[in-house]
């Protein structure tokens, strides 16, 4: 019985390792590409809506999510994700819509805009 309980000890000190060892990677990306000062408060209300709950982005709010790149993108969304606040969320759905959304902006700055 007190093997289990150190083999449980070990287990969960390896999870808790490897999270925080997950959160000082993503903080460490997102200084380094300096990803929380490359976009207006309301265009990273709109890109969280959009992934988070429900919503659209505008054309100037995607090109600047394309501006931000795709790394700061997929870091802020991972670390968003290791929030306490979101963790009622599923990872995997979270991941896919802010892929879809990056692909959407990019697919939309990316594509010529009709004369007028």
């Amino acid at each position: 019985m007190a093997s289990f309980n150190v083999y449980s000890v070990l287990v969960v000190l390896f999870v808790t390792c490897g999270a925080v060892m997950a959160t000082k990677e993503n903080d460490r990306i997102i200084k380094e590409n300096n990803c929380e000062t490359k976009m207006g408060l309301p265009c990273v209300l709109e890109v969280f809506t959009s992934i988070f709950e429900i919503g659209s982005i505008s054309n100037k709010c995607c090109g600047e999510l394309v501006v931000l790149g795709k790394v700061c993108h997929s870091t802020l969304v991972k670390r968003t994700l290791e929030n306490p606040l979101f963790k009622d969320l599923s990872p995997a759905k979270i991941i896919a819509k802010s892929i879809q959304t990056w692909n959407n902006c990019l697919a939309l700055i990316d594509s010529p805009s009709p004369s007028a």
